[in-house]
């Protein structure tokens, strides 16, 4: 007998793996159902739905380099196939309110962003003249430092 794409037959579960089931089917053949195809319901544990030796019926979903694609919700009656809801209050999905945008992002109260730089330099004369002195007080400070045998490479006697 061929086997071919949507035949119903009956087989016997000869293995359970988490991933499926293997079915030996007529003609010594083996095919495997998917755990997504074992019934019409999610399916968390596969040994709750199937037993080694129990014979099951299946309808071959695909024949391919000489796998045999199964599946055994898809062999039940048409009103059986469809999704069943869960019984079980803990796996509903809880409802999901509808999207609302976040509300416009405003400063809070009366805080200040930046530091009180309210009396800073206005003209580039006077920020000019400033970055200068900064300047020549941080040189001033690095020259101090390395007189004092401080520096940035080292220097070989164990002083930084």
């Amino acid at each position: 007998m061929a086997l071919e794409v949507g035949m119903i037959l009956e087989g016997k579960v000869s293995g359970v793996t988490k991933f499926g089931a293997f079915v030996d089917l007529p003609d010594s053949k083996t095919g495997m159902v998917h755990i997504s195809e074992v019934a019409p319901t999610f399916i968390s544990e596969i040994s709750d739905y199937v037993k080694v030796g129990q014979t099951v019926s299946v309808k071959i979903l695909a024949v391919d380099n000489g796998k045999i694609k199964l599946s055994m919700k898809q062999a039940l009656p048409k009103e059986q196939q469809k999704r069943a809801k869960p019984s079980n209050k803990k796996s509903e999905r809880p409802k999901r309110e509808p999207y609302k945008p976040a509300p416009p992002v405003t400063s809070p109260g009366n805080f200040e962003w930046q530091s009180s730089r309210k009396s800073a330099p206005s003209t580039f004369e006077d920020m000019m003249s400033r970055f200068k002195q900064t300047s020549e007080d941080k040189m001033s400070d690095l020259k101090r430092g390395e007189s004092r045998g401080y520096s940035r490479r080292g220097n070989g006697n164990g002083r930084r």
